[in-house]
């Protein structure tokens, strides 16, 4: 199986030859969805820019581009250019970006914070006591510096867009705002102008300077949330092992951080330790399990010059390798790679809202003016009043910040709450696309089955375990060097049998190992060694240990002098939860089938144990990725599952690729989404949270679309000729920095949901 490895070529290869590159960015200053907008066209308008994503409920850009004509210099440069900055200092790009992070909280709490304590007066003025005297000036006073001093970061970005011929929520809250005040002063300081006329100088005061602290509170909220999106995730990364021993030229040793490590480093490996990084034995030899990578569950013995593979675990030895692939390649780098890129990719509904939202702004502003029109053409006396109060609150209430939040936000609670139940999911669209999925394809070792050795059975010759053996038995194997010993030593040790100390001890290549306790030789192997030292079997003990080969384990023989004592089979053992999961999926209605490069005997053996009964043996890595198109050409939304780079093929092709968490980096690297446990209830549990997810978003999108089509009509008064009404700025404020926050606030309702 291992020798059939066959590995597609990455896309980050397929990069290097044609000169392209891609990063990702953090972006600082974006205020809502239309300014992910603008910095998208204003990224992808820069020459020798193939293509860029923005994300606004993670603030973060994606920028492939032609590394010979283009620098992240000029990137930034652009960016800066239409009001907003980008971070491309590679080395502290989080801690950049979180600090930014954290003090744009903290400023717009504080501009929070003041413009809601004027406001209140504002308010309260202008609804129960507008008749006390210098009731205007004194508003005027108080909602000046909440509008031009608390609010105005929405007047320098509305003026930056407009030099660029763009607009996007600042615009209209600073057209809103800026009209309502003007009109205002206007008449404070003239109010004869309207008194000559016959009617009441009305003042706004309040609308604007509630708008502004209303939007500036919904601005807050949105921030913590989405802060608290990606909590889960952060706590999980912070788990992961960060540092190696590195051996100095004079052969000490000491710990350093995996970032640290460079190509040629030699590390130490000590017994049970993960392998940090890809390189090739120096000195030292072992058994490392690499069932991650080959799919084989016995661990292979390593010696000088041998390969080892980031990801895979040393067994009892203690080597020196030198490293050969470090930095972005390893483990560690590449799941964190892989939740940054899932938190700012884009589910395809994504593109759809992103192409409303470019619109929406200026689609607004159109509306507003046409509604100002139609007050001035059909008004009555107050017709001027009523077009501008109108036109105003349609500015007001109209935000494409619910649209452009819906999304997204979705996205990244679902991102979190995978990670909180032990899935890495790579991007939006394997999250969004899992729902439909109606068959699923696992692979056997290391999937299904645990991926090592452990003992399924005992039979001894009596019947019983005599006293004294089994702790010569335990001596034996934990002086032995076959990666099957150690299956031994474990189950001996859970069942409580301690160690005696041997008077002699011998290993003998493909056989086993003999040993000398009180006089007396024991031996533990293969049917070859009790053959050699003339050991007989009995033909009820023969027949044991062929009844345990049928059911494809491996049996190893324990005998004292010339006397069997015992039959000892170990197996890679079916996972408790495999079953479980297995009927769960298939209860959906969704078809499951196992593929191996096992015997038949033993693939019918372990589907028999599942409940699959569709199922191939004896395959290369090459079938399985036609076996998964095979199924897409039958209409099938096919989920594969794996965890080798056996797998990689197979993964890539399928619509939905799921890898274990244990497997090797290269199935994580191709597969969309990672199972960070080896339970296997977790992939019904990721179709359901695909569900779920799906489900906010629709839900989301339904309530912002509906939000502006009631919205928008009312605030222009088309209730005025039926019931007099007409909507107030303020009440339009409100209304429309709640939109934002109801979006997120139901996105978050994910974080409590069962799976």
């Amino acid at each position: 199986m291992s020798s059939a490895i066959a590995v597609q070529p990455s896309a980050a290869a397929g990069n290097k030859k044609t000169g392209l590159a891609r990063d990702t960015f953090p972006v600082l200053e974006m205020t809502c969805a239309a300014c992910a907008v603008s910095v998208e066209s204003i990224l992808k308008s820069v020459p020798g820019v193939q293509d860029a994503g923005v994300n606004f409920a993670n603030q973060s850009a994606w920028v492939q581009y032609d590394a010979q004509a283009v620098t992240p210099e000029m990137l930034q440069g652009s960016v800066r250019s239409i009001g907003y900055d980008l971070v491309i200092d590679k080395e502290n790009q989080d801690e950049v970006k979180e600090e930014a992070q954290r003090k744009h909280y903290e400023a717009v709490k504080q501009r929070t914070i003041w413009a809601s304590v004027l406001s209140l007066p504002v308010v309260v003025i202008g609804m129960f006591f507008m008749n006390m005297p210098y009731a205007n000036w004194i508003m005027m006073v108080l909602a000046t510096p909440v509008v031009f001093f608390f609010g105005r970061s929405f007047f320098v970005n509305a003026f930056k867009q407009a030099r660029h011929g763009k607009a996007n929520m600042d615009t209209l809250v600073a057209l809103s705002t800026g009209i309502a005040w003007i009109f205002s002063a206007f008449n404070t300081i003239y109010p004869q102008f309207w008194h000559a006329r016959g009617l009441h100088a009305h003042v706004y005061f309040e609308a604007a300077a509630v708008v502004i602290a209303f939007i500036s509170l919904g601005k807050l909220l949105e921030e913590k949330a989405k802060s608290n999106t990606s909590s889960a995730i952060r706590k999980l990364m912070g788990l992961q092992p960060k540092t190696v021993l590195l051996v100095d030229a004079d052969g000490h040793t000491r710990e350093v951080p995996v970032a640290a490590v460079k190509v040629n480093d030699h590390l130490l490996v000590k017994p049970g330790e993960k392998i940090p990084v890809d390189g090739a034995v120096a000195s030292g030899n072992s058994y490392v399990d690499e069932s991650m990578i080959t799919g084989e569950p016995v661990p292979v013995a390593k010696k000088s010059g041998d390969a080892v593979f980031a990801g895979t675990i040393n067994q009892k030895g203690s080597f020196t390798f030198r490293a050969e692939k470090v930095g972005a390649d390893t483990l560690l780098a590449q799941i964190i790679k892989m939740v940054q890129e899932a938190q700012g990719s884009k589910a395809p509904v994504q593109k759809l809202v992103d192409k409303i939202a470019g619109i929406f702004v200026p689609v607004v502003i159109g509306i507003a003016i046409l509604t100002f029109a139609a007050w001035m053409l059909l008004g009555d006396e107050h017709a001027f009043t009523h077009a501008l109060l109108t036109s105003v609150t349609v500015l007001v209430i109209a935000c494409p910040c619910a649209l452009g939040l819906a999304t997204p936000t979705a996205i990244m609670v679902g991102v979190g709450k995978g990670a909180e139940n032990n899935m890495l999911i790579k991007d939006a669209e394997s999250l969004e696309q899992a729902h439909k999925v109606n068959a699923v394809i696992l692979d056997k070792t290391g999937t299904i089955t645990e991926g090592k050795p452990v003992v399924t059975d005992v039979a001894w010759t009596d019947g019983a375990a005599p006293a004294l053996p089994p702790a010569v038995l335990y001596a034996l194997e934990q002086q032995s060097e076959h990666p099957l010993a150690e299956a031994v030593v474990t189950h001996l040790k859970e069942t409580g049998v301690k160690p005696v100390k041997l008077a002699g001890f011998d290993s003998i290549t493909g056989q086993g190992v003999k040993g000398r306790y009180e006089g007396q030789d024991y031996y533990v192997g293969n049917k070859k060694l009790m053959d050699e030292n003339r050991i007989a079997i009995s033909p009820q003990m023969a027949w044991q240990a062929g009844s345990l080969q049928e059911e494809a384990k491996t049996v190893i023989y324990f005998a004292a002098g010339s006397q069997l004592l015992a039959v000892i089979a170990i197996a890679d053992k079916i996972k408790a939860s495999s079953a479980e999961a297995i009927a769960a999926l298939r209860k959906r209605g969704i078809e499951v089938y196992m593929l191996t490069g096992d015997n038949q005997h033993t693939a019918a053996a372990v589907a028999g144990k599942v409940g699959i009964t569709s199922y191939r043996a004896e395959v290369l890595p090459a079938y399985k990725a036609e076996f998964v198109k095979e199924l897409q050409q039958a209409g099938k939304v096919v989920a594969m599952v794996g965890d080798g780079i056996n797998d990689s093929q197979a993964l890539a092709q399928a619509d939905v690729s799921i890898a274990m968490g244990k497997g090797s980096d290269i199935a994580m690297d191709v597969a969309k989404i990672t199972l960070i446990t080896s339970d296997l209830n977790s992939i019904p549990k990721a179709l359901l949270l695909s569900r779920k997810t799906v489900s906010t978003i629709k839900q989301n999108l339904f309530w912002a679309f509906i939000y502006n089509l009631i919205g928008i009509p009312v605030a222009a008064g088309v209730l005025y000729p039926i019931n007099g009404f007409l909507l107030d700025p303020m009440i339009a404020g409100a209304a429309m920095a709640l939109s934002s926050v109801s979006v997120v606030s139901n996105s978050l309702r994910l974080k409590a949901a069962a799976l």
